[in-house]
């Protein structure tokens, strides 16, 4: 075919190309040899990774490799449970991150199944019904109301057709489709207004197309194929995690080279002893909990937020909403009811609102009566089917609780002349007292032309040409608002028209109104963008409706401020005449994107993720899913939402309610900061470890065993941990701003914390191991040593026991009104303070953990040591609080 777009071609042109004819079509041979060469109608299957495949990507990380070393050695030196021990927490985790990636759904297998099964061509000069599969390029299709397009087509007959297409370009309200050849260039998909789009629907009319394309060269296979092709956006958590990780990582391995040589240059040490020293360190300096603790701290908030009504597909999501600057949301169905409502009434040539006319008066009366009689609406146990706009007249009447049936049955419509894209009208006839009534709808410009006379306050009066320009600038005013305007006129004659024609039927009106309709925003919305706005978070809007429609509801929902309507919208054909440096470069300018395609979502997300910022996109259709898929974080609508949607997303609302999204944004900043104390009480607890056991090393003395240090890790990263990650929110998590791509879990003061409190803890217990060396409680070396590594060993359990108070606020006091809210914490602490000291205080225990039984004067040493963390920490906060004015 030729270069220039299908829209621009004549439809002959078109079917010369293709090598096929309008009336007969291709035949059967042909058709089989082009689908023999191009394959099915149907979307590319993405590849699948299976659950083994799964299981073995869980270890392909540094740190994992690092315990799996430590495990073997283990076992090799007959450290049997330490080995086990370890290898357990390795499965545990590997676990949980296969149960989390097998919940993800697939978006191209959503896409495929949403093919529709049946066609109806002509082949050979006869028409059939073929599977839509086996569609090719050239086949001429028929279309009718209730069909779904089965591939791309350049129609080259339209009669009254019109298509619903908002799952692919956003907008709310059925096309009207023509036949003819398109002048403009450029236009984008919601005005390409002679083609046809696989997977839309046709709502009225009829209709004959020339399948242009079939599969992945449709425009929902140029969305498959974005989809495909997208690289999976690491969350801001990931990425943290992955940048601790590779920190820790090399720390370890430093510190336990050192050691390794250290010990080996003492030469009091065999290499054996050392590599249990090195693997000592390496367990301590590991939180081996903290990928568990992450992964249950999101669920957690998953199961919360679920009972919000948002539903979690990828736990990262959860803390990455808390990191959001950007929602950019689609307007229909997300913003919008994506239901067409009668907003403002015309009569008498005034404007009212459609709520509050209350009793409909005489001339309110007569055009309800036109609203529905004029109207091919049609009642099914679903309720209301039919166009749109006809379904909000119905809609209208219903509201007002008039017996419209009654109507119905009292005025049957007998003869018709059905809406023509050309003239733009639509006439009924009716049986009325003493003859018939013709009601006429349609544009308001042309509905004027014929209209004679004007009903006023229920008397029939000549229109005169004040009148009609006062009518026209009422148009003007309310298209202004992004309203659809529709004009009411009807007249009464004595007998049947002889014969349905414009001519005959469509003139000599009397007007009797407008009617402006709207899908309008949905009550919570404006609320939700007031509250995203005063937690920092900026609201966009990016649809592919008119630009008009969308600056107005932007304007009515506090996204777009009336005074840069100029200056913050922005159309799709702008942001194609821009460089991608220009465009990325302004993008800090708009607010508003209008009639954009899947591209201009896409590329309106990177370029702010490109300035750092964390980027939430909304939407409900097949347009949205590459933009879903490309942001940070995709949340896609449960309710109107396509399957599509849902699958390129992160995150689904349940009630479509935009709202739910700030109660979400809420839920993940609390996550990120519960988060943030459990990562500070494990680090600054790992720390303690591994100064401990370095300079017991230095200093020749006893180190803590493997052992030793798994079980602290084990009762310390369990319980009291997870309980950290359901704390209540502090007040005034939603008055910060954003943390932003940049931020780290060890913002926030978090870092200095956990150094100095973790430096604070190896002192206390080096402390007390010195201590119990000087003066100890049996005169034998050996049993002198053995209860000085005990009374260690308790003490640092127990005191980061007492820590994980603490780390509830980084600059708060813990006597403050929320530490002790959370009673699970209480609970957790408690219990993990008997099973620490189980090891000790039953004789059994004592040689499996290399422990001795400790007296009442050596266990209060312990519990005064242990609970001088809350002390000392206590003070050195009130210190930042009074000099640094910190917190």
């Amino acid at each position: 075919m030729a270069d220039k777009p299908l829209y621009n071609q004549d439809s002959t042109d078109v079917l010369v190309a293709l090598k096929t004819d309008a009336k007969v079509g291709l035949t059967g041979q042909e058709a089989k040899a082009r689908f023999e060469k191009n394959g099915p109608n149907q979307l590319n299957e993405a590849k699948s990774t299976s659950l083994v495949q799964k299981f073995i990507n869980q270890f392909k990380d540094l740190m994992i490799a690092i315990l799996l070393a430590a495990a073997i050695v283990a076992a090799f030196t007959g450290e049997l449970v330490d080995a086990i021990f370890i290898l357990a927490i390795v499965i545990i985790n590997a676990v949980f991150g296969v149960f989390q990636e097998a919940k993800a759904e697939d978006a191209i297998n959503a896409l495929k199944e949403m093919s529709t099964p049946n066609a109806n061509v002509i082949r050979d000069g006869k028409e059939m019904s073929v599977k839509s599969t086996d569609l090719v390029v050239g086949d001429v299709v028929r279309l009718e109301a209730g069909d779904i397009v089965p591939a791309d087509l350049r129609l080259i007959e339209s009669a009254s057709l019109q298509i619903e297409e908002a799952s692919l370009t956003g907008e709310s309200v059925p096309v009207d489709k023509i036949a003819d050849t398109l002048a403009d260039s450029d236009l984008p998909l919601g005005d390409r207004t002679n083609l046809g789009f696989m997977n839309t629907n046709v709502t009225y009319g009829r209709g004959v197309g020339v399948v242009t394309g079939t599969g992945m060269q449709t425009e929902i296979g140029h969305i498959a194929g974005m989809l495909e092709a997208a690289d999976e956006t690491k969350t801001p958590l990931q990425a943290n995690l992955v940048k601790l990780g590779q920190v820790l990582t090399y720390l370890i391995l430093g510190i336990a080279v050192v050691t390794f040589i250290v010990g080996l240059l003492r030469g009091r040490e065999t290499i054996i002893d050392m590599l249990l020293t090195s693997i000592s360190l390496a367990v301590a300096a590991i939180p081996e909990g903290l990928p568990a603790i992450v992964t249950i701290t999101l669920a957690l908030g998953t199961t919360r937020m679920a009972s919000r009504h948002a539903l979690v597909r990828k736990l990262p999501a959860v803390e990455t909403l808390g990191s959001t600057d950007i929602i950019g949301s689609d307007k229909t169905g997300t913003l919008t009811q994506n239901k067409m409502t009668v907003e403002k009434l015309v009569v008498d040539a005034e404007i009212s609102d459609a709520d509050n006319t209350g009793e409909l008066t005489d001339t309110y009366a007569r055009l309800a009566d036109i609203l529905a009689l004029n109207n091919d609406t049609k009642r099914t146990e679903n309720g209301l089917v039919g166009d749109p706009t006809e379904t909000a007249l119905i809609a209208f009447n219903e509201k007002h609780d008039r017996d419209i049936d009654k109507l119905f049955n009292e005025m049957p419509r007998v003869a018709e002349l059905p809406f023509d894209s050309e003239r733009k009208l639509m006439s009924t006839v009716h049986p009325a007292p003493n003859g018939y009534i013709i009601t006429v709808k349609g544009a308001p410009d042309e509905l004027l032309k014929r209209a004679t006379r004007i009903e006023m306050s229920g008397q029939i009066v000549d229109l005169s040409d004040d009148i009609r320009a006062k009518l026209l600038g009422i148009n003007s005013e309310l298209a202004t608002q992004a309203l659809r305007v529709l004009g009411f006129a009807y007249k009464l004659v004595d007998e049947m028209p002889t014969e349905m024609t414009t001519q005959v039927v469509e003139n000599d009106l009397v007007f009797t109104g407008f009617v402006g309709m709207i899908d309008p925003e949905r009550p919570e919305v404006a609320q939700a963008v007031a509250e995203a706005k005063a937690a920092g978070i900026r609201p966009m809007m990016i649809t592919g409706d008119h630009r008009d429609t969308a600056a107005a509801i932007a304007i009515r929902l506090g996204i777009l401020d009336e005074k840069d309507i100029d200056t913050a919208v922005i159309s799709g054909s702008d942001i194609d005449a821009m460089s991608e440096a220009e465009f990325a470069e302004n993008v800090t300018r708009y607010n508003v994107y209008a009639r954009v395609a899947p591209e201009h979502k896409v590329k309106i997300v990177n370029a702010w993720q490109k300035k750092g910022k964390v980027v939430a996109m909304t939407g409900d259709g097949v347009n949205d899913a590459p933009a879903l898929k490309a942001a940070d974080i995709g949340i896609a609508m449960g309710i109107t939402g396509t399957e599509v949607s849902k699958g390129a997303s992160d995150m689904v609302l349940a009630d479509d309610n935009f709202a739910t999204i700030v109660h979400a944004v809420e839920e993940g900043r609390k996550v990120f900061a519960n988060i943030q104390k459990a990562l500070q009480y494990l680090l600054a607890s790992n720390l303690a470890e591994v100064i401990s056991i370095f300079v017991m090393t230095l200093l020749g003395w006893n180190i803590l065993a493997p052992i030793m240090i798994l079980w602290i890790n084990l009762v310390t990263d369990t319980l009291p941990a997870i309980a950290l990650g359901i704390e209540p929110a502090e007040k005034g998590v939603m008055k910060r701003s954003p943390r932003g791509r940049g931020a780290s879990f060890l913002s926030g003061g978090v870092g200095p914390a956990i150094i100095w409190q973790g430096i604070l803890q190896a002192v206390i217990v080096l402390s007390v191991y010195g201590f119990a060396l000087a003066a100890p409680v049996h005169a034998e070396s050996h049993l002198a040593h053995q209860d000085a590594l005990t009374m260690a060993f308790m003490t640092l359990g127990l005191m980061q026991m007492f820590n994980a108070i603490n780390v509830k606020s980084v600059y708060g006091s813990m006597f403050g009104p929320q530490a002790f809210r959370n009673k699970m914490f209480n609970w957790a602490l408690l219990g993990s303070l008997v099973v620490m000291a189980a090891v000790v205080v039953i004789p059994p225990l004592n040689p499996l953990f290399h422990v001795s039984h400790l007296d009442t004067y050596q266990w209060a040493i312990v519990l005064v040591a242990g609970i001088s963390i809350i002390v000392i920490v206590e003070l050195v906060k009130l210190v930042q609080r009074t000099i640094f004015k910190k917190g």
